[in-house]
């Protein structure tokens, strides 16, 4: 089963009772909270893959399955207006985590979580730290194709896969990257903290037709030839599929994402974030040597 946490902030717009809690406090937030529990919030970024991630649960066509926990800073108190627009809104989320400003990624563990995703950046470098993928989700334009197929787009080097080779380009160029990439083109990249992610998506996708599946991958990475060419050899050695593999050999990623349609997308590299979120809900990973 794919098990994802996503916090509170995310999955609502809790804009407005945030401003109350860093001018007035914690108090006033509490107050604020509880005297609109009746109020629904209304959906924020992390609400749509939210939806489109537990629809997949409604065929019956014997896939692992998906869970949506919420991991949430807020209070059992606060949290009731949270869980009465849950409720409002038809999601099927029935396991949280209230911890009352403590952060609440060292759950994940416990519930068996692969993904957090939050907007609160110290969470998610948290998350990392300990092995979990993790991805601070911005606001951003959502994608203006919605076929009702879960269309989730992921880069390469230090998301799903090690940094190894993003290192070497960091640190000694583009030609010692190519020449690096040629030589170790028959040696698998390691696994980056998005490995786990891929493998239960590609473990959902496998109960249904390759033709007519409601979940479609792509794999969107500033790689170009010959560095292509190990990148597919590692999946192929891990047995995973990705739907669609476009290298952009540095081109912006943006339009690309664009024209595939991501319902989201997750890069290590702000830039690469900065030029997807006109387009797409984009999610940073701060993974890896350009984020040391």
């Amino acid at each position: 089963m794919l098990v994802i946490g996503i916090s509170s902030r995310a999955l609502f717009d809790l804009g407005q009772s945030h401003a109350v809690f860093e001018s007035s406090g914690l108090q006033a937030y509490s107050e604020y909270q509880m005297e609109r529990e009746d109020r629904f919030l209304k959906p924020g970024v992390a609400f749509p893959l939210a939806k489109k991630l537990l629809a997949l649960n409604e065929d019956d066509v014997g896939h692992p399955g998906v869970e949506v926990i919420l991991l949430s800073r807020n209070s059992a108190d606060t949290g009731l207006r949270i869980f009465n627009s849950i409720e409002h809104y038809g999601l099927k989320i029935e396991r949280a985590a209230f911890t009352g400003g403590e952060s609440p990624y060292k759950y994940m563990e416990a519930y068996g979580a692969h993904l957090l995703l939050s907007t609160n950046a110290g969470d998610v470098r948290k998350a990392l730290e300990k092995d979990y993928a993790a991805a601070t989700i911005l606001p951003g334009s959502a994608s203006s194709r919605d076929s009702g197929q879960l269309r989730i787009a992921f880069d390469g080097d230090a998301v799903i896969f090690g940094d190894e080779a993003e290192r070497i380009y960091q640190e000694r160029g583009l030609e010692a990257f190519s020449d690096s990439e040629r030589e170790s083109a028959g040696h698998p990249l390691s696994g980056g903290p998005f490995k786990p992610v891929l493998e239960a998506l590609h473990k959902i996708q496998s109960a249904y037709p390759i033709e007519n599946n409601p979940i479609r991958t792509a794999l969107i990475t500033a790689r170009s030839a010959p560095a292509h060419k190990r990148v597919v050899l590692t999946l192929r050695e891990w047995g995973i599929r990705i739907d669609e593999a476009l290298f952009l050999g540095g081109r912006s990623k943006g339009e690309f994402l664009k024209t595939f349609g991501a319902d989201i997308f997750f890069d290590d590299q702000q830039v690469h974030i900065d030029s997807a979120r006109p387009h797409v809900t984009s999610a940073h990973v701060p993974s890896g040597v350009t984020n040391e």
